[in-house]
């Protein structure tokens, strides 16, 4: 049935009669598809074409303005840009952009406005028209829209008429209203004529009116459809490879003389008859995944074979989901004492069961400390909707090996012992240091500290266990008889020997001047320069005797004469300063009281003779330098006399 301007004002008007609502000289039983169905479309751009005026007779003019002059219509997506006295609005259908008609009335009323020959449809079949309209006039209406709708047969005999009356406007806001009428078509007659006059004039503001919508369907017995056993569910839902047959049922009917029924399927495709299916019961039972949707279309039997003469039931879903296939693991093989832990794909719940009664309904469940008793298949259920598949995982448990690292050991610095582990078929030590090879189970063992190993024994399952052996290190004796000492004949010092070495003894040689021989820090005042052993001997065997030397170096004590008398006489001839020979290192130097340097030597093998030069220097005062070189500086005046 082509879509045209007045073909959809003809249907609004049919809708119109209905209007206070959602009116409807009867409203009990089941509609089929829509013969017609007008929504006018959808579009970017605000206003559509006009309507084909080859469809049917009008007086009224198409108008691209957003708001038309009385007497025309336009097709548009919006009234937004007509102004303040229309609601401004969008379509009922709720398309993107989709498209509504938009009348304005005559200013004064015609025969008619719209008028169309509607063929296809089936004798003595009811059918309903039905659209969707409103008043567009915001605050003031002085002539509402009133509209008569008539269907008549081709030779002009009236088949049904209905007036809506005044339709008046919504002053809280535009709203859109369903209007629907119900004819009965006479026995034999196949055409009707389409005719719709408007009852009131037009003027300012006055008569403005929306369509969208606008069906025109085959009207029957109400065919209420249902599951067997479950009137009141319209839905089930079932898992592919595991689904039951369903049987679906519409209670007898009255209002045909003989009447015909065919189940639908819909897939996704459209509705498409069931071969074979023609009582007022189906069993269904789909097994691969999708969506079913089934319905009862009923005739008579003679339009039974027509579309555009049935009715249907309501829809029955059958939602058949894909069962999902979850994937168990678990981290085996395991050894006893280990934790098995197990883990399943995403589901909505789960339910694992498995050896020694294990149960659980966490997704990743774990066991700790496990036993062999845990080796064995573990079965999980995983539900995804109301669809359960499960998953199975085999764990292995094998026994820990026994490790033993032997007992432990001492032995002296220097020396091995050979290590030996048992309970396994393979050995790893740690640390290695100071081992021959540490993946055997007897390695050779020289730690230079005192040492515990840790042996890893494994078995051929990879199952491990640890045990532990301490290598006790006792030190060899060392001696340190620490720096060399330095002292003035007549002082003392403290010798700093240290002793090292597991359970060690020790003593100084030679035993003379010394507070005593067997301690680390003895006091020593001897007489002339010395050296000093110490010696550090270990009480366990362990090592030779460790010996050091210190060498203790004793200054002589110097007397410095103060006068000495050069004249020749042999007597007092030169400038002995008693012990100052023994200081090679020595510097002394003697200065007049000008400060004139007469006397230097290095020191001091040969005394000053009181010359200068080879010149005896004059009798008077003269002073003194003399340093040691050992930290002792001496400085005085003394008197040569002649």
């Amino acid at each position: 049935m082509p879509l045209t301007k007045y073909n959809f004002i003809t249907i609004l008007i049919c809708l119109l009669f209905v209007l206070t609502g959602y009116k409807t000289q009867a409203q009990t039983g089941s509609l089929g598809d829509p013969v017609v169905h007008i929504t006018f479309g959808a579009g970017t751009s605000t206003h559509a074409g006009a309507l084909p005026a080859d469809s049917g007779s009008t007086s009224y003019t198409y108008s691209s303005a957003d708001f038309p002059t009385d007497g025309s219509y336009t097709i548009e997506n919006s009234t937004a840009g007509s102004g303040s006295v229309w609601w401004s609005i969008t379509d009922h259908t709720g398309n993107t952009g989709g498209y509504m008609m938009i009348v304005n009335a005559s200013v004064s009323k015609t025969d008619y406005f719209y008028k169309r020959e509607v063929d296809g449809l089936c004798g003595a079949t009811t059918y309903q028209f039905s659209a969707w309209a409103g008043n567009l006039l915001r605050s003031r209406d002085i002539s509402p829209p009133d509209i008569t709708f008539g269907l008549y047969t081709t030779a002009g005999t009236l088949i049904k008429s209905y007036d809506t009356g005044p339709i008046a406007l919504t002053p809280s806001g535009f709203k859109w209203i369903q209007y629907a009428f119900n004819f009965t078509l006479p026995a034999g007659t196949g055409n009707v004529i389409i005719k719709m006059t408007n009852n009131s004039n037009g003027g300012a503001p006055a008569n403005d009116l929306a369509l969208d919508d606008i069906t025109f369907s085959p009207y029957g017995p109400a065919l209420m459809a249902s599951f067997s056993g479950a009137s009141s569910t319209t839905t089930e839902t079932e898992c592919a490879g595991q689904t039951k047959a369903y049987t679906l049922t519409v209670a007898p009917v009255t209002g045909y003389t003989n009447p015909a029924y065919q189940w639908q399927v819909n897939t996704g495709s459209g509705w498409k008859d069931i071969s074979g299916a023609t009582s007022l019961s189906y069993t269904a039972n789909p097994t691969t995944a999708g969506t079913y949707e089934y319905r009862l279309a009923a005739a008579e039997s003679a339009n039974i074979s027509s579309l555009s003469c049935r009715v249907v039931s309501n829809v029955l879903t059958l939602a058949v989901n894909t069962a999902s296939t979850p994937t168990a693991t678990a981290n085996t093989p395991l050894c006893t004492g280990n934790t098995l832990n197990l883990s399943v794909t995403s589901g909505d719940s789960y339910s694992w069961t498995g050896p020694n009664g294990f149960k659980s309904t966490a997704q990743n469940p774990y066991i700790t400390n496990i036993t062999a008793a845990a080796a064995g298949t573990y079965t999980v259920a995983v539900k995804t909707g109301n669809c359960t598949s499960t998953a199975t995982t085999t764990v292995s448990v094998y026994a820990q090996p026994v490790a033993n690292a032997g007992s432990d050991v001492t032995i002296c610095e220097g020396d091995n012992t050979q290590l030996n582990a048992s309970g396994g078929s393979g050995y790893s030590w740690s640390p290695t240091t100071g081992l021959s090879d540490a993946t055997v189970a007897d390695p050779i063992a020289s730690p230079t500290d005192t040492t515990t190993y840790t042996v890893t024994v494994s078995n051929s399952n990879a199952c491990t266990s640890t045990a532990t052996v301490t290598v006790n290190v006792l030190k060899k004796p060392v001696a340190n008889a620490g720096a060399d000492k330095y002292m003035t004949q007549g002082q003392s010092v403290t010798l700093n020997g240290s002793a090292k070495g597991t359970n060690v003894s020790y003593y100084w040689t030679p035993n003379e001047y010394l507070s005593s021989n067997t301690a680390l820090h003895p006091v020593a005042t001897p007489v002339e320069d010395i050296t000093y052993t110490l010696h550090v001997v270990s009480n366990i065997g362990c090592g030779t005797e460790a010996t050091d030397d210190v060498f203790v170096r004793v200054y002589k004590k110097i007397t410095i004469p103060n006068t000495f008398t050069p004249n020749g006489d042999g007597i007092n001839d030169i400038w002995y300063v008693e012990a100052l020979d023994t200081y090679p290192e020595s510097t002394t130097q003697v200065f007049n009281r000008y400060g004139m340097e007469v006397f230097k030597s290095k020191g001091y093998s040969k005394p000053w003779d009181g010359k200068y030069n080879g010149q005896p220097v004059p009798s008077g005062t003269y002073y003194y330098i003399i340093d040691l070189k050992n930290g002792n500086k001496f400085s005085g005046w003394l008197v040569v006399a002649r």
